[in-house]
């Protein structure tokens, strides 16, 4: 009897048990051993598989660039909690106020610094919730147009470096970090541009949506704002340098380049006269449980890897993706669809480390260049952190939102931006150059 239908019985399963809300590194992990004994005792598997599993992990343990990962979330926090980022965002907004959309603008730009210095989704759509949101509509702004802005905004940090997706990614495929940061370089940095160009048309079209600030908000005196900028602008710019420079000029990997930026964050805090023990407890604590958890999914997706392997799944989905309608064509239409619609319900992790090891060795087979395949990945899983129901930023901004704003606000306004997003998207995919123009 044939039984490679367990493999994607299996895949189903742990789809399953994560859309019903289990924690998904004991989703991969159950499955995989509720799995393994099903095979075992049909005779499709062997339990001297497992006998891997220690090397597995100790694999990934050793494995340097996934280092990088708790020094950006350190960064991030480091900047979130000790109030440098409500600084940059109020300095951006006066800039910015006497426009038209101005505040919204300001929200991008802050969003893409703020991506470019950290890479947290969390802390990036949290801090600009509870700072730029109350603001905006204490002005008049829309409410769509105001939260849809703010958790796009948010979400850059998933395309432009340094980015936890794109380290994550990088070790699923197999592939240099430093290549994807430099790689996605321009379509993150043309995502924020498309944003901008969406403010400013909803601005020109319906200005009661988005109203300048009046001037008496906005006229602090030219001198002030100029110490402002200099002060509260310039830090962050010279550590993104620092950070990012060092990765693409090939001083340093990303993981030293991280040690350098978790070192500048904290610098940058004191000052400015907020670090001290309590903020540092707090970055600290946010860093450990984040990391762990990246950890914890790893060590449950290598044994549902492990598993799922042994049941032939994965020969069964390589000859299934390899063959289909068009080729190279048809493989890149399915994955893009299946990442984006499994976006609707499940984290950009769960994803990660259960799909990407099914789809890359068919690209790889394929001919396709991986750092490009990892850049629209990339895009892609950008648009699960706004796609409801279970969109993540969405919940972030909900939690921090004041009570006229219903959810039904944020999902609304966020629909543009997923359009705008899937539209950048597709211009990678068609304009390869985006992608490898930087990496010469």
């Amino acid at each position: 009897m044939n039984y490679d239908w367990l493999g994607i019985a299996m895949f189903a399963g742990a789809l399953l048990l994560l859309s019903f809300g289990y924690p998904v590194a004991f989703s991969l992990g159950g499955v995989a051993i509720i799995f393994a004994l099903i095979g075992t005792a049909v005779g499709e598997f062997s339990l001297s598989f497992f006998n891997a599993m220690p090397s597995r992990i100790f694999g990934i343990m050793a494995n340097y660039t996934l280092l990088a990962i708790p020094y950006f979330i350190f960064l991030g926090s480091m900047l979130e909690k000790t109030g440098i980022a409500e600084k940059l965002l109020e300095t951006m907004g006066i800039l910015f106020g006497r426009m038209r959309g101005g505040l919204a603008l300001a929200v991008v730009i802050v969003g893409a610094l703020l991506a470019a210095s950290t890479g947290v989704v969390a802390a990036t759509v949290v801090a600009m919730g509870l700072i730029s949101l109350p603001i905006m509509l204490r002005y008049g702004y829309n409410k769509e147009l105001a939260t849809g802005v703010i958790v796009a905004s948010g979400t850059l940090g998933q395309i432009i470096p340094p980015s936890v997706v794109l380290v994550v990614l990088g070790d699923q495929l197999g592939i240099s970090v430093g290549d994807l940061f430099i790689g996605s370089l321009i379509p993150g940095l043309l995502m924020a541009l498309v944003f901008c160009l969406h403010v400013i048309i909803v601005a020109w079209l319906k200005p009661d949506a988005a109203p300048a600030l009046p001037e008496s908000v906005r006229n602090i005196g030219g001198k002030v704002l100029m110490q402002r900028v200099i002060q509260v602008m310039l830090p962050p710019l010279v550590l993104i340098i620092l950070v990012l420079g060092s990765i693409f000029f090939g001083i340093a990997t990303p993981t030293e380049a991280g040690a350098v930026g978790s070192l500048g964050a904290m610098i940058l805090a004191w000052f400015n006269g907020k670090l001290n023990w309590n903020a540092l407890k707090h970055v600290c604590d946010s860093t450990m449980r984040i990391t762990t958890m990246v950890i914890f999914i790893l060590l449950g997706s290598t044994a549902f890897s492990l598993v799922f392997r042994g049941l032939h799944g994965d020969r069964f989905m390589f000859d299934l993706l390899a063959n289909l309608p068009g080729g190279t064509t048809g493989f890149l239409i399915v994955n893009m669809l299946v990442i984006f619609f499994l976006g609707f319900f499940i984290d950009f992790f769960e994803i990660a480390f259960i799909v990407i090891p099914i789809f890359a060795p068919v690209a790889e087979a394929l001919g396709l260049n991986l750092v490009w395949y990892g850049v629209i990945i990339g895009a892609n899983l950008q648009t699960s952190f706004l796609t409801p129901p279970f969109g993540f930023a969405l919940f972030y901004l909900r939690g921090v939102a004041p009570p006229e704003v219903r959810t039904e606000d944020i999902y609304r306004g966020v629909i543009p931006f997923i359009l705008l997003q899937l539209l950048v998207l597709v211009l990678i995919i068609t304009f390869p150059q985006l992608v490898n123009f930087l990496l010469g």
